[in-house]
């Protein structure tokens, strides 16, 4: 049998996706496996991943539901591979409502907010604690998109039983960033609906505004992505000592080596150099690339501030720092334990910001 039509499975989960394929449409492992380009060991983990979910009494009846629509054999489809991240859903779900679907999102990503369905009710809720010890009713939708919901993975069970409550995964808590950026881009007026990342990497972005303070006295409101560099996640967490763990002079240090970088163009070259194509001596060349050539200047700030660090301390700060390595992954390609490179890296900025200091005279700016 070929594969089901997309449209039908569009916007579900990829082990909600791969359960159907395999239980609903007969299809096996290996054929699954080839056409979401994964191993069939993957897609027999996900089918028995879905098929220990099904005590669920939501997920079980929206799986149930699923059974009736099924067209037969000769009129489905070409074969096709279903995507997880298309943003339209199935058939037997129509699409809900953007709004809709934010207004939910957003009340249960609340502290301690919960969905709650009942066996026997075409509604489900979402409760909150209150000042009173009791629950505080903040929003209510249809059983029907509470059941979208778990197929798409956007809330999951926590207690189980003829009245269920569900929490907020990670998975819906990127889906709500999602919706929120499409939301803005909509109301934008301005023209640029081309400019900045799309939905889908905003929603691994964590957006704020922030007021800049500079050293001649403006100031500027700048909307900023707070997870553009690893440095960014430690600078927001607290140490013993309840202050954060990366003062912002040293995020500032941080932030004016990616610059020099960046100007230097030491990173790798992606395209054709055609500053040396176009040059006489080089003239038909086409080389690799291999190390840009940037401004004399930045590049020496560069090196000479590797040198200041020394061995050790530059590999974890250009890492990071310049080509926004994570932590987790700099530290298993030195050869580290987990969890000790951000105290090298720590140290390596406190040394960044003597460098920069001492011979370019880096004053921080005060960032509110």
């Amino acid at each position: 049998m070929d594969l089901p039509d997309p449209d039908r499975l569009t916007g579900f989960s990829d082990p909600v996706q791969h359960y159907i394929c395999h239980v609903h449409y007969g299809l096996t492992f290996t054929k699954i496996a080839a056409a979401y380009h994964s191993h069939p060991s993957t897609i027999l983990r996900h089918v028995r991943q879905i098929e220990d979910a099904r005590d669920d009494p939501l997920l079980d009846q929206a799986l149930a539901d699923l059974d009736d629509p099924l067209p037969p054999k000769d009129v489905l489809p070409m074969p096709s591979i279903p995507n997880a991240h298309a943003p339209k859903q199935a058939q037997k779900y129509p699409p809900n409502s953007d709004g809709e679907a934010r207004r939910i999102l957003r009340r249960l990503c609340e502290k301690d907010a919960v969905l709650v369905v009942a066996q026997d009710m075409d509604r489900a809720v979402v409760l909150r604690p209150n000042l009173e010890g009791g629950q505080t009713r903040t929003a209510v939708m249809d059983r029907s998109h509470a059941q979208s919901f778990v197929l798409k993975d956007w809330i999951c069970a926590t207690r189980k039983g003829r009245v269920a409550s569900y929490r907020i995964t990670p998975t819906g808590r990127l889906a709500l960033k999602r919706l929120i950026e499409e939301d803005r881009r909509r109301r934008k007026s301005d023209g640029d609906m081309g400019q900045g990342p799309n939905v889908f990497a905003a929603q691994h972005g964590d957006y704020a505004l922030k007021r800049e303070n500079f050293a001649n006295g403006s100031h500027a409101q700048m909307r900023v992505n707070l997870n553009e560099s690893p440095l960014s996640g430690l600078a927001r967490r607290k140490g013993a000592d309840g202050k954060p763990f990366l003062s912002a002079p040293l995020v500032q240090a941080a932030e004016r080596l990616r610059e020099d970088f960046e100007r230097a163009q030491l990173g790798p070259r992606v395209a054709q150099n055609w500053d040396r194509f176009l040059t006489s001596a080089d003239r038909g060349v086409f080389g690799d690339g291999g190390i840009g050539e940037g401004p004399a200047a930045a590049r020496k700030r560069v090196l000479d501030a590797m040198d200041h660090l020394g061995p050790g301390l530059s590999d974890v700060v250009m890492r990071v720092c310049c080509f926004l390595e994570g932590m987790e992954s700099a530290e298993r390609r030195l050869g580290w334990s987990a969890r000790s490179g951000k105290v090298v890296l720590k140290i390596g900025l406190q040394r960044l910001l003597e460098f920069y200091q001492t011979h370019h005279g880096l004053v921080p700016a005060m960032i509110e």
